[in-house]
C-alpha cells in the first residue's frame, strides 16, 4: 500500500457540515479530520484546490448484497466496492445470505477475510438469524448487527414463526433489522396470480399488505422487547403509521426504487426493477419521499442486489427480484438537491450521518472535528448520462439507464486517501478496513469517542 501523505489541506470547499455548508477548508492528518474550518494559508504536505466543489461526508451504504462468497458471477467484493468508491461510498454493510449464508461469527470472518484482501471501502458484515440460532447470534460482537428475513427468503434464513422471532429479540442485544414482508401473505398471493407471466402482478403478490402485516409484527416485537430495530427498505406510505410514534427503539429507511419508480414504470423497465419489497405506487413514492424530509424515515439506503441481465430477462416469475444502485445512490440524490427537492445536509444525514449513529460506526458519518477523513467531493454543476456500459459493478447495467443527472461525485477519499476520482480512476493498490461498531448504549449516537446522547 502507498505511503499517505501526513497532512492534507482541502482548500476553498463548500463543506457540508450537519446543519449548514459552509465555506472553508479542511485541514486532515493521518486520516482524521482535525480542522473544519482552517485557514487558507495553514502549511499542508498537500493541497487539494476544491473550488467550486463541494465537500460531503462519505455515504455509508447499510443494505447491500455484494454475492460474495457463492454468486461472484453477479457481483464480488471487489467490483462492488469499487462501485462503491466511484459512487461516493466510503463504508457498507453487507446482508448475510451469501452462500453458505454467514450465520455464524466463523461465516461472518470469512467474510470480513475476503474483504480485507479486495475491498476499496470500509465494510462490515451483519449475521443472520434463523430459527434455532439465537446461542450463536447473542455471542456475536463488533458487527453491525442481525439481520433477520422476516419474508422473501429460502432454507434457514427464513423466520417467520412467531416463537422463533420472540427468542430472537428476548434472547439477543445487538441491533436487529429485518426484511419485513409477511410470507404467507405473500404464497396466497402468489397462489391466486398462480400461472401468470405479466410482471406487473409481482407488485400485486407482494402487495401493501404483505408489508403491512410484517413490519406492524416486528414493531411491535420491538416496542415490547425494548430492542432496537430498523425497518429496512419501506416500501409502501402505510407503514408510516407503525413509525410515527416517537421510540428510541425504532429507526427505518427507503431505498432509492422505491422512491423513484412505480408500478406505471413495469411496462418500460420490466424485470429492471422487480424488487422485494416489490415497487409500489405512485402516491407511495411521494409519500415515503414526505416521510424522510419529516424525519419519520432517517435512512437512505441500495439494497444493492445484482443480477445478469440474462437472468432478468428470462419471463416472470422466473426472473429474479434484486437491482444494482451503488454507483448511482449519491448522485441521484445530488441531483435532487440540485433540482432544489431537498438540501445537501439532509443528504449527509440520510446517506451518511444517520447510518454511523444507527448502527454505532464510531468515527464516521460527518465531517467534523475527530472524525475520520471518508469524505467525497461532488461537482454539482457536472452532468452526466447514466449508461449501462459505463457501470462498474460487474453485471453492467443499471435501471437508471439513460437518465441525465446533474451532480456528481469527482473524488473520494477513505481515511483520507483517494481511492477513486474522475480524473485518475482507482487506487488500485489501497484497502479499506473494518468498520468498529459500539453497541454499549444502544447504538444510535456514534461520535468519535464511544457512543453519546448529544451531537
Amino acid at each position: 500500500m502507498p505511503e499517505a501523505v501526513k497532512r492534507t489541506l482541502f482548500r476553498n470547499a463548500n463543506v457540508v457540515l450537519p446543519e449548514e455548508v459552509r465555506a472553508g477548508s479542511v485541514l486532515i492528518e493521518n486520516g482524521i479530520i482535525l480542522d473544519v474550518d482552517a485557514g487558507s494559508a495553514v502549511q499542508a504536505d498537500q493541497v487539494v484546490d476544491c473550488t467550486g466543489l463541494h465537500l460531503l461526508p462519505g455515504v455509508i451504504d447499510d443494505q447491500v448484497h455484494f454475492r460474495e462468497p457463492g454468486l461472484t458471477h453477479k457481483e464480488d467484493l471487489e467490483s462492488a466496492s469499487k462501485a462503491c468508491a466511484a459512487g461516493g461510498v466510503t463504508a457498507f454493510l453487507e446482508m448475510p445470505n451469501t452462500k453458505p449464508p454467514a450465520i455464524t461469527m466463523a461465516g461472518v470472518e470469512v467474510k470480513e477475510q475476503i474483504a480485507a484482501t479486495k475491498s476499496r471501502v470500509n465494510y462490515g458484515f451483519y449475521i443472520g438469524a434463523t430459527p434455532d440460532n439465537v446461542e450463536e447470534l447473542s455471542k456475536a460482537t463488533n458487527i453491525p448487527g442481525i439481520k433477520i428475513f422476516i419474508g422473501s427468503s429460502t432454507g434457514n434464513l427464513l423466520v417467520d414463526e412467531q416463537a422463533a422471532l420472540e427468542r430472537i429479540f428476548a434472547g439477543t442485544t445487538l441491533p436487529i433489522c429485518a426484511h419485513c414482508e409477511d410470507e404467507t401473505t405473500v404464497r396466497q398471493n402468489a397462489e391466486r396470480y398462480a400461472g401468470t407471466t405479466d410482471i406487473t402482478d409481482h407488485s400485486r403478490i407482494r402487495d401493501e399488505n404483505a408489508a403491512m402485516i410484517a413490519t406492524k409484527r416486528a414493531t411491535d416485537l420491538a416496542r415490547r422487547h425494548k430492542h432496537r430495530f430498523h425497518v429496512l427498505h419501506v416500501s409502501t406510505a402505510a407503514e408510516l403509521e407503525f413509525l410515527t410514534e416517537p421510540t428510541p427503539y425504532l429507526t427505518a429507511e427507503i431505498c432509492l426504487h422505491h422512491i423513484f419508480f412505480n408500478t406505471g414504470d413495469y411496462a418500460r423497465l420490466g424485470s429492471r426493477i422487480q424488487m422485494n419489497p416489490s415497487i409500489k405506487t405512485k402516491q407511495d413514492n411521494e409519500g415515503l419521499w414526505r416521510a424522510l424530509l419529516d424525519g419519520t424515515i432517517q435512512v437512505i439506503a441500495t439494497d444493492h442486489a445484482p443480477h445478469t441481465l440474462e437472468e432478468k430477462s428470462q419471463p416472470y416469475p422466473q426472473s429474479p427480484s434484486g437491482l444494482p444502485a451503488v454507483e448511482n445512490s449519491l448522485a441521484l440524490m445530488l441531483d435532487r438537491a440540485v433540482a432544489g427537492e431537498c438540501s445537501l445536509p439532509q443528504i449527509a444525514s440520510w446517506m451518511s450521518d444517520a447510518p454511523a449513529r444507527i448502527w454505532g460506526i464510531v468515527g464516521k458519518g460527518r465531517i467534523e472535528q475527530g472524525y475520520d477523513a471518508d469524505m467525497v467531493l461532488v461537482d454539482l454543476e457536472k452532468q452526466k448520462m447514466i449508461l449501462d456500459e459505463e457501470q462498474i459493478t460487474k453485471t453492467r447495467w443499471s435501471p437508471w439507464h439513460g437518465h441525465s443527472l446533474t451532480g456528481w461525485p469527482v473524488q473520494t477519499l477513505v481515511s483520507g486517501h483517494q481511492v477513486w476520482s474522475a480524473e485518475n480512476g482507482f487506487d488500485d493498490q489501497f484497502r479499506g478496513s473494518k468498520l468498529t461498531f459500539d453497541h454499549q448504549r444502544g447504538g444510535f449516537w456514534a461520535t468519535p469517542n464511544g457512543i453519546g446522547t448529544d451531537h
